[in-house]
């Protein structure tokens, strides 16, 4: 179904927002409602489902954020969040140098969180049962852990030389932080210890050396803008501004050396990819330009490239009940990118007499029967 993605024709995503959209993120309890936030400060919720039951229809805004809401980020929206365990809640934060906890069912900021400058990127947990953090990247190389029981913002990671841009809490260890900061590094937390850091991962796995005793890990030769640990969280994938992806191994901090070719890459902030979930193999789909590259994560193949946005995409997400992908750009406009609906065949008919359907040659079988070939 993955490989199978196009633009629907017959689905379309209400066009609310006015400036280009940064963020999506779809709740993950039902796989129902769909957030945006966009560089106006709009926030705008949708339902995902058919309710009228035609094959044509439009995914409708339930309700927004807009410009006339008396709580409404005065800056662009940079990431989106539906708090992981409910519909009920949901975060945003700003390049107004806020983070907003939003009660959903009265469009209230429950609880505002300030900070002295830009806030690039946040999240919470998908897994954590002990703790209510939630990790966020500012203009400031400190990573700030908000706490939403107390309310208070306390806790900070230091180890970072320059603005943090990405940070993902890995989806297996409720404790386990990762960051990505404009000094080209990516650094893994257990935010538990005193000191923090677990490790810089390093590009060069340690084999290069330098003279001087000022061996700094860099995990990529240019900012590090996006980070998306795997679903089983055994993985965690990094994009740079050197054009690079790589995919490390978490538990070890290891490069896997898995070759993406170039991935183009020049975005001043956040960008925010998607990896699918139970598919095998597991797929990434990668904001390049006005499109959206689709790579296989563990071999880096590029798979194809889905064209349809008229300028800059910033942000894709994955709806894994019915591998979905939804897709945010400069354009204004969301796309909606279903599989395509697969062909009935009648019992009765031989496989044979079917017109072969051209198979990606990376899941074609290798074997063939000599009657084949005859």
């Amino acid at each position: 179904r993955v490989l199978s993605l196009e633009l629907n024709k017959d689905r379309d995503v209400e066009r609310i927002h006015g400036s280009g959209i940064n963020t999506l993120d779809i709740e993950p309890v039902e796989g129902r409602y769909m957030l945006s936030g966009g560089s106006d400060g709009v926030i705008v919720l949708y339902d995902l489902e058919n309710l009228s039951r035609k094959p044509s229809y439009t995914c409708k805004a339930l309700f927004s954020v807009g410009r006339s809401h008396p709580d409404v980020h005065k800056f662009s929206v940079e990431t989106v969040q539906w708090y992981p365990h409910d519909t009920g809640m949901f975060t945003s934060s700003s390049f107004d140098k806020t983070l907003k906890i939003w009660d959903t069912n009265t469009l209230q900021p429950a609880d505002i969180f300030h900070f002295e400058g830009t806030v690039y990127s946040h999240h919470m947990s998908p897994v954590a049962t002990k703790h209510c953090l939630i990790a966020v990247g500012t203009k400031s190389p400190k990573v700030q852990l908000c706490d939403l029981k107390s309310g208070s913002s306390s806790h900070i990671l230091q180890g970072h030389r320059q603005e943090v841009l990405a940070v993902s809490w890995s989806p297996r260890h409720e404790y386990v932080l990762a960051t990505g900061s404009a000094d080209g590094r990516v650094k893994l937390w257990d935010v538990r210890r005193a000191s923090g850091c677990l490790c810089t991962l390093d590009q060069y796995n340690g084999e290069k050396s330098k003279a001087s005793s000022e061996t700094v890990n860099t995990a990529h030769n240019g900012r590090v803008n996006g980070l998306c640990y795997t679903n089983d969280g055994l993985h965690l994938l990094t994009i740079g501004t050197d054009d690079r992806m790589r995919l490390w191994n978490s538990s070890t901090g290891e490069n896997t050396l898995v070759n993406y070719g170039k991935v183009y890459n020049e975005s001043r902030k956040g960008l925010k990819f998607a990896i699918t979930c139970g598919c095998n193999p597991e797929f990434a789909f990668v904001p390049y330009g006005s499109t959206i590259a689709v790579y296989t994560v563990f071999t880096g193949e590029l798979i194809t490239v889905l064209r349809g946005h008229y300028s800059t995409v910033n942000c894709c997400v994955f709806q894994p009940h019915f591998q979905e992908l939804y897709s945010g750009s400069k354009d204004c406009n969301i796309l909606a990118w279903i599989p395509a609906p697969r062909e009935l065949v009648p019992d009765d008919i031989s496989e044979k007499s079917l017109p072969q359907q051209h198979v990606n040659p990376a899941y074609e079988d290798a074997w063939s029967s000599s009657d084949d070939e005859g």
